[in-house]
């Protein structure tokens, strides 16, 4: 006896059909229309009004719809959806706002010769096509390089001590981090200024500023490598010790090469914290509109710190070069940051493929 078989087509029940987004369309157009007329009729005027009352008759279309065609329990799905996409745009608007601003006040006369030349023969008064960055840009580099060499292997270490060794002293040490990361940026350069500057008889310099930044750096790395090291399969760890290798022999060959792609995210996010901060700069660079090569001795300058001066000056060429400053500072950061995940992505990936 043979049997015929009959090829179905696959159903697709998540697929919405033109029927069912009939109401869903009907309720937008109700919900836009409404609010013009609330606000056209209302005290409600202006842009918080009509957002306020976009708001509210989008959660209560939505839930009526949803009611009307379905039941309660996708009338309260759909409000907790609603509410849902209003926090997004809570938070994406304020963003795309902020980005729209720098490029559009920070883009402007921006040019190759800013990278070029730097601010030592002209006053930030003049012309945006005189002076330039340069020495905010290797400020920047050094400040920040010096504070990452630093805080990334205390950081590192210090969540494989509470996470991989479990010492005596795990608790206090991650209260200790904890409280660090909320500590004020000012405090970390007044801790600086006063102990290595005051008590040890230092001077301004680059690496003064990496210290101040290295404390604030320390924690975001510490606190993001010790719940990237927790999501590493205890499997693991015991398979490294059931061959006879040690603890540490375990963690440098296996722990850490599988949690690298995670520790690079983590320096990212310490990079992340301390990039942009003016305060601890403020009490430990000095500033300066020359360049200056040497980290360890004399006034150097910064992209937070060449921000604060000018806007400090408050011409309109001076709040111009401040604004191209922290357009250039957020393509560099954009540019690090991207960087970085793709290396840690590729390593993870080449790393499989031999595996393989």
């Amino acid at each position: 006896m043979s049997q015929t078989l009959i090829a179905k087509t696959p159903q697709k029940p998540w697929k919405l059909t033109p029927k069912q987004l009939l109401p869903d369309l009907l309720g937008a157009i109700f919900t836009v229309a409404a609010t013009f007329a609330i606000v056209a009729l209302s005290p409600l005027k202006g842009k918080l009004g009509f957002a306020l009352v976009l708001i509210f008759m989008a959660i209560i279309t939505a839930t009526a719809i949803s009611w009307i065609t379905r039941d309660r329990k996708a009338a309260t799905n759909a409000t907790t959806t609603v509410l849902v996409y209003i926090a997004a745009a809570f938070v994406i608007i304020p963003l795309a706002s902020v980005l729209y601003e720098i490029v559009r006040l920070g883009a402007n006369a921006l040019s190759i010769g800013m990278f070029t030349t730097d601010m030592s023969q002209t006053a930030s008064e003049t012309e945006l096509s005189e002076g330039g960055l340069l020495h905010a840009v290797i400020g920047t580099a050094y400040i920040v390089t010096f504070a990452t060499i630093i805080s990334t292997p205390i950081g590192i270490l210090t969540a494989l001590y509470i996470v991989e060794v479990k010492g005596r002293f795990a608790g206090p040490v991650r209260f200790f981090v904890q409280a660090m990361s909320g500590v004020p940026s000012i405090v970390a350069g007044l801790f600086i200024f006063a102990v290595w500057m005051v008590q040890l008889g230092n001077a301004y310099s680059g690496i003064a500023g990496a210290l101040a930044l290295t404390v604030l750096m320390i924690p975001t790395v510490a606190r993001t490598s010790e719940e990237v090291l927790k999501l590493i399969p205890p499997d693991l760890r015991e398979a490294g010790l059931a061959l006879g290798a040690t603890q540490w022999r375990t963690v440098a060959m296996v722990i850490i090469p599988a949690a690298r792609s995670g520790l690079v995210t983590a320096v990212i996010l310490g990079i992340a914290r301390v990039v942009g901060e003016t305060a601890p700069l403020l009490l430990t660079v000095g500033g300066a509109d020359a360049i200056n090569l040497n980290p360890t001795q004399g006034n150097m300058s910064a992209f937070p710190y060449h921000v604060w001066k000018n806007l400090l000056i408050g011409s309109p060429n001076a709040i111009s070069r401040a604004w191209q400053g922290v357009f250039v500072l957020m393509v560099l950061v954009l540019i690090f940051f991207a960087l970085a995940r793709y290396l840690g992505a590729a390593k993870t990936g080449n790393r499989r493929s031999r595996k393989r």
